[in-house]
């Protein structure tokens, strides 16, 4: 009788530890939401440029709402895309001064540095200083934890991605691609923060952008923006130095 009573309160134990840990992991950098609620980010890199414009025009003609990272040495020239980007209650994120490279990557203090010239910039035109930032190519195999706690200190929020398009590879894939890539069966992480690019180039990007749009309606997704109430959203950290 005691061996049995050991072996059932050992049980009760062991699932009482495994419900501690899936509830203390379900508050991770990127799990901050049910998995069955349907909600969609629809993301910009590499702007603004002309076609940010179509683009804005897309997303007023079916009531949806973005999040555009934007370079800062792209800015000038188009101050009025990037107004209207903050008018129209699209949100705005950081994706450096350059998104050069070798200026970025070196060291982590050429990275903030280009974080925080873009961010001026764009204070300079709308008045505002975004937090929210986006590695260029993501922040795999560049982020590590004594690096988010530096960019932490700044008050920066980091936003990978868990769907794309290759438009970002190829300007050129066909838009049909572009759709199946943005629409595939196989995104299955809630939510669902979709990399797509708006710089001069990604006129394809704007033609899919439409059917990728109806899609996600007729799924019953919503669409939100990324702000400083999102919770983070980056790559797993493999360095911890």
């Amino acid at each position: 009788m005691i061996k049995r009573s050991l072996i059932i309160f050992t049980g009760l134990l062991f699932m009482s530890c495994f419900l501690c840990s899936q509830i203390v992991l379900g508050y991770s950098n990127s799990t901050l939401i049910k998995n069955d609620e349907k909600v969609i980010y629809l993301t910009f890199d590499d702007g603004p440029s002309v076609m940010t414009d179509k683009v804005l025009n897309i997303l007023r003609e079916n009531d949806v709402k973005a999040t555009f990272f934007l370079i800062g040495n792209q800015l000038k020239g188009y101050e009025t895309v990037v107004k209207r980007i903050y008018t129209e209650g699209h949100s705005i994120g950081l994706h450096t001064y350059t998104h050069t490279y070798k200026n970025i990557y070196p060291s982590r203090k050429g990275f903030i540095s280009e974080m925080l010239k873009c961010q001026d910039e764009i204070n300079s035109i709308i008045g505002i200083k975004p937090t929210t930032i986006r590695f260029p190519s993501g922040s795999r195999k560049h982020l590590t934890k004594a690096f988010l706690i530096q960019l932490h200190s700044y008050n920066f929020k980091i936003y990978d991605w868990n769907a794309a398009m290759s438009d970002g590879v190829n300007c050129k894939t066909p838009v049909d691609k572009l759709y199946r890539e943005a629409t595939k069966t196989t995104i299955t992480k809630h939510p669902i923060i979709l990399l797509m690019h708006c710089d001069y180039m990604h006129k394809n990007t704007c033609l899919a952008l439409p059917g990728v749009i109806k899609f996600y309606k007729e799924k019953g997704y919503e669409f939100k923006i990324i702000n400083d109430e999102t919770p983070e959203n980056y790559f797993p950290i493999r360095n911890n130095k």
